[in-house]
């Protein structure tokens, strides 16, 4: 009977667990590669010390229970060397991060390489444990990798007092079937200490009754060792959703019974994986599934859109199913801030520049799909803030400012969007380097009078860079480029800031979402248009009378505030006949309260977006388009890039430049007629 359990799990398929331990051992691996680096920064903080050997011990056993033995193998010996430094037989040293961070770049390739999408090089591997064997000089403390011991034998005396645990461990019907082995949990458990196991046989039945997919047996173990509860707790990390779990102390110690006085349960529930990181529930679901769940929302939404007023209590289910879909989309952005800090360490070494990487704002929640997106545009203005921004250390301090430079990543909110910005301490953008340069570039004329803001906007200009030299790091003028483009491909802005000698900013204005907005449903002829309800503040009526007592300006007198307004009728050539009575949406804008004049108000709209076609690629103020419920079609517009476009079509058209007319509605005609009044 005891040896059924390896045998099972052998014979079933197991990939979507090995699958599952990958995912989960990638994001182990960030998190580590941030607390490594933190360790530089703080070598005696034994906390770090601690998470970091507990996250190996992690890596480790679970990498042997799902059967890669050749990570668990060589973690085992990471493992040893942070045992070391936390047993205070070894001391934590740039070196040793280093190296530590190449060991993890070795795992993540043995993880890739697990599914036949990648080579490892088995040579680096042994470099990298012959350079730590030097490094920790202790070949005799090496203990066999757990996926080679007995099941009975006790493993060697740990350190520090000990305390004996009661562990009740009650696997689940369906442990087996997915691939687990109580065993090797068990065997991984007598790396911690004395251990004693007695199985519970009481549940096996008869014979003809037997499931051979099913593990009838259960555990009461008692365990002494020096080990905190949370790294006996981590031995089951992989296998808590499908099993019974108790960890309580039996006789903690004189001076830590005040502290553990009270048995600490741990019960593990059958169905889905909870997990408690910075207080948070979670649960793993792939994003296939998610893209779906969000698309069946999505459609749901659009017939709750049919049925009005009489179905009052679907629309009350759509929108909680709709909240509820995205919150489940919406993640914080501290993981992809992160990232960026092993990115700041390498290249400042690279670079033989003194960085630190600050992050602010790293709880703010975006949709999945945007921050999916955000990689490369981040990694393009880090790598710029670190080559072009950041000063040495000498000129740094010549300039009386601080050696070690700063490169702070945020994020907050702002309406119905994320604001993200990437700002330095450095010395700022050049503005007569940048001028000189566009216009040897032809992007200006020699006599153009520029802005500070216009000259900085030069940079997102396709080619453009101020480097005399192509380097690895930047110098081929795409960097900025490519930041512009995938910015505008997720419906957002970029504005770029910087002050001579102080540093520069660049600022990424992103959409919360790209899936589902609340919408302001108005109508102009037979043509409907949605304009985001985060930005509208209200709406006021416009007579002929007030257009009548401006000379037909287009500004409009609301209690005492001059707004100006933009015609969509105009703007778009609608040519239908304009109503006696028109509204005036007003909205907040980057360039202050703007108005919108439409023919009617038709109320709120819980707006599905849909992107639109190759047609309309160049159309930057429509954000997408969205069907109504009698299956019209409504396009979405970006109130900031309407004023923009309205602006240019005003000053192309007073200097007598020929503008050529945006692309108009379905059903518009495209010809274009300016009121340049």
């Amino acid at each position: 009977m005891s040896q059924a359990p390896a045998a099972l799990a052998d014979a079933l398929p197991i990939d979507k667990y090995k699958q599952a331990f990958q995912e989960e051992a990638r994001e182990i691996l960030v998190e580590l590669e941030s607390t490594l680096l933190e360790l530089n920064q703080r070598p005696e903080d034994g906390e770090l010390v601690g998470k970091t050997f507990r996250a190996l011990h992690t890596i480790k056993g679970s990498g042997a229970m799902f059967g890669f033995d050749e990570v668990a193998a060589f973690t085992h010996d990471l493992e040893n060397a942070f045992d070391r430094v936390r047993n205070g037989r070894l001391r934590v040293t740039p070196e040793l991060v280093d190296l530590s961070l190449t060991a993890l770049d070795q795992i993540k390739a043995m993880l890739h390489s697990a599914n036949d999408s990648g080579v490892i090089d088995p040579a680096a591997g042994r470099n990298i444990l012959a350079q730590l064997l030097h490094l920790t000089g202790s070949p005799d403390d090496v203990r066999p990798a757990s996926a080679g011991a007995s099941p009975i034998e006790v493993a060697s005396e740990p350190t520090g007092e000990k305390v004996q645990w009661k562990i009740c461990f009650s696997p689940g019907p369906g442990m087996l079937r997915n691939g687990a082995d109580p065993l090797l949990v068990l065997r991984e458990l007598k790396q911690l200490g004395e251990l004693q196991v007695t199985a519970d046989l009481s549940a096996v039945p008869p014979l003809a009754e037997l499931d051979p997919e099913r593990c009838y047996l259960r555990w009461e173990i008692a365990l002494t060792t020096a080990a905190a509860r949370e790294a006996i707790a981590d031995v089951f990390l992989f296998v808590e959703d499908e099993c019974e779990l108790r960890i309580e102390p039996v006789a903690p110690p004189a001076d830590n019974a005040a502290s553990t006085a009270q048995p600490e349960e741990t019960p593990c529930k059958f169905g889905r994986r909870s997990e408690d990181r910075a207080g948070m529930s979670s649960i793993r679901v792939p994003t296939p599934k998610l893209d779906q769940f969000v698309d069946l929302v999505g459609e749901l939404v659009t017939v709750q859109a049919r049925l009005g007023e009489i179905a009052a209590r679907a629309e009350r289910l759509t929108s909680a199913l709709r909240e509820n879909s995205m919150s489940i989309r919406m993640l914080p952005i501290r993981g992809t801030f992160e990232r960026f800090r092993r990115l700041v360490h390498d290249l400042a070494r690279d670079l033989r520049k003194e960085v630190e990487l600050a992050i602010d704002g790293g709880d703010t929640e975006l949709d999945k799909t945007v921050i999916d997106q955000l990689g490369d545009p981040l990694m393009h203005l880090v790598r710029n803030s670190m080559d072009h921004g950041i000063e040495l250390p000498e000129l740094r301090q010549a300039a009386g400012k601080q050696a070690v430079a700063t490169v702070c990543l945020s994020a907050r909110y702002s309406g119905a969007n994320v604001l993200i910005e990437v700002a330095d301490d450095g010395a700022g953008i050049d503005a007569a380097a940048v001028r000189e340069r566009a216009i040897a570039k032809g992007l200006i004329d020699a006599g153009a009078v520029l802005t500070e803001a216009q000259i900085a906007s030069l940079v997102l200009s396709p080619g453009f860079s101020t480097a005399r030299q192509v380097t690895d790091v930047s110098g081929r003028g795409v960097g900025m480029d490519v930041v512009r483009q995938r910015v505008e491909a997720l419906r957002g802005t970029i504005h770029l800031s910087s002050r001579p000698g102080l540093g520069t900013t660049v600022t990424l204005r992103l959409p919360l979402t790209l899936a589902i907005i609340d919408g302001l449903l108005v109508r102009v002829g037979h043509a409907f248009f949605v304009l985001p309800l985060a930005s509208s503040l209200e709406c006021v009526e416009l007579t002929r009378e007030d257009i009548a007592s401006t000379n037909g300006k287009h500004v409009a007198n609301v209690r005492g505030e001059v707004i100006p307004y933009i015609r969509l009728r105009e703007h778009f050539n609608i040519t239908s006949e304009r109503p006696e009575r028109e509204q005036i949406m007003i909205a907040e804008t980057e360039d202050g309260r703007c108005g919108f004049v439409v023919d009617e108000v038709l109320g709120d709209h819980q707006t599905v977006i849909k992107n639109l076609g190759r047609f309309y690629r160049h159309v930057q103020f429509v954000s997408g388009a969205t069907i109504l419920g009698d299956g019209t079609v409504a396009l979405i517009l970006d109130p900031d890039r309407v004023i923009q476009d309205a602006l240019k079509t005003v000053s192309e058209a007073r200097r007598g430049h020929w503008v050529p007319p945006p692309t108009a509605p379905p059903g518009v005609s495209n010809g274009l007629q300016l009121n340049s009044s």
